[in-house]
């Protein structure tokens, strides 16, 4: 089966990047999109690796991106025992649509990765 999700929308607030124990980063943040009925919709991005490191030094909030990746549901149990899941894209590929500029030493000329 084919998963692939092509999604372009504005970041929520700046991304929120961590590390693993063995030290690979980790960037998560939000992007609104126009969903059903022209509805603004939210949905969480991942990033790892290499393009968690461009996240952390390009994105913040506002930004507009495009996004390349995977639907991942991603499901947890709250202390109560309540079962609650939510979707999140795994970025594979990101297009830096429209930025303040800030990390960009080249005239901002590699928007896309």
């Amino acid at each position: 089966m084919l998963n692939q999700v092509v999604l372009t929308g504005h970041i929520g607030q700046d991304p929120e990047t961590f590390f693993t124990s063995e030290g690979n980063p980790i960037a998560k943040f939000s992007i609104a999109f126009k969903g059903s009925k022209m509805k603004t919709s939210w949905i969480k991005v991942v990033c790892f690796g290499r393009l968690a490191e461009l996240t952390e030094k390009h994105l913040h909030q506002g930004a507009r991106v495009g996004i390349l990746g995977t639907l991942d549901e991603n499901k947890w149990e709250t202390d109560e025992g309540v079962k609650k899941s939510n979707f999140q894209i795994l970025c594979n590929s990101l297009e830096f649509i429209k930025t303040d500029g800030r990390g960009f030493e080249n005239n901002g000329n590699d928007s896309q990765y």
